[in-house]
């Protein structure tokens, strides 16, 4: 029986024909400009929107943790905008607005290199959490204050003289502003704990006032302090390595917020063990016995315990010893007086 055979054949390739496929692949490879950016984060569609972080800038700040995991801090600065108003409002006899702007996570780097220069750097140290923050005021800012308390016109901008240092004079009426929102910022604390941020020390430069790794995350709240035509900027800065004693509380949704336990489940089970009853022993002695004693025991062998009527008794439940006790005699029973509770084994 005879196979038959197909055979298809192919028209031979040319080299410019395999040179051009080469060539293609090679080019489908290559990014473009535009390509590029994208990856590296920085397109056109990370300019145009800030706060969107894109390719390797997106992993890179992935890690980072983000305000909104801490729901109580939204509403301490929203009692401290309260507070720093009135207080504000106090301080200088003026109808003083304070606003706040925005609240976002950075890392303190990226924090120290986006100050505009000159500012003026407080160093604050939070006592009972052993750790620092800052707090940074615009020029803006500071001249207003000094113009405002020391009776500049109204509706005239504050005179702003660049390139010079601040006064004595400037110095200290912003130490005065700073150390009222220091105890402000103490009172919003408050109702989540106890406290006190205490000023430590004023800076120009920005070196000056590092008080944590370029790398570290922080938590900055931007506010705006408007007193009629004149006005400025105040950057709260806390690293989250201060928070972290209190970060527990910070996490909770709202005010008193307690995790991982159920009050009603709590109660019931407290009224269940009220009711439960156990089986409790009075061990009268305890001795050690050696083997070969014991196995000599016939019917009718004693054992002396060697106590007397008044020795103390030892109430058990299990292996746990729970009271103390003397033993006595009422009516026909034995009874045990309860004399108070058993010391526990070290």
């Amino acid at each position: 029986m005879a196979e038959e055979l197909n055979i298809k054949t192919t028209s031979p390739t040319s080299a410019s024909d395999l040179a051009d496929d080469s060539l293609g692949t090679a080019d489908s490879k290559i990014l473009n400009q535009e390509e590029i950016d994208s990856l590296l984060g920085y397109g056109a569609y990370d300019t145009e929107h800030t706060n969107q972080k894109t390719g390797f800038r997106a992993i890179l700040n992935s890690s980072m943790v983000s305000y909104e995991r801490l729901p109580m801090l939204e509403i301490v600065f929203d009692r401290l905008i309260r507070l720093m108003a009135t207080s504000l409002r106090n301080f200088t006899q003026d109808n003083v607005e304070v606003s706040l702007e925005s609240i976002e996570s950075m890392r303190f780097g990226e924090y120290i290199d986006s100050l505009t220069l000159p500012t003026l750097l407080n160093v604050f140290k939070a006592e009972e959490w052993d750790n620092y923050g800052l707090m940074s005021l615009d020029s803006s800012l500071i001249y207003s204050m000094v113009d405002v308390l020391l009776g500049g016109r109204r509706g005239t901008a504050a005179m702003r003289i660049e390139g010079r240092p601040y006064t004595t004079i400037e110095l200290n009426i912003v130490k005065e502003m700073i150390q009222l929102i220091l105890s402000d910022l103490s009172t919003a604390f408050d109702p989540i704990t106890s406290v006190s941020f205490a000023f430590d020390r004023l800076e120009t430069n920005p070196r000056f006032a590092t008080i944590s790794r370029l790398s570290n995350a922080v938590i900055v709240a931007h506010l705006r302090i408007d007193m009629e035509d004149r006005g400025g900027k105040i950057d709260l800065m806390i690293p989250y390595a201060t928070l972290e004693p209190v970060r527990e509380l910070l996490l909770q949704m709202f005010m008193g917020e307690r995790f991982g336990r159920d009050t009603i489940w709590e109660n019931h089970l407290m009224g269940q063990l009220w009711e439960t009853e156990v089986e409790v022993k009075a061990v009268l002695k305890e001795t050690e016995i050696k083997l070969s004693t014991i196995s000599s025991w016939e019917k009718g062998s004693f054992l002396p315990l060697d106590i007397t009527a008044d020795a103390p008794v030892n109430i058990v439940c299990g292996d746990v010893s729970l009271l103390k006790g003397t033993m006595g005699r009422k009516g026909e029973h034995i009874v045990i007086r309860i004399d108070g509770k058993a010391e526990k084994d070290a």
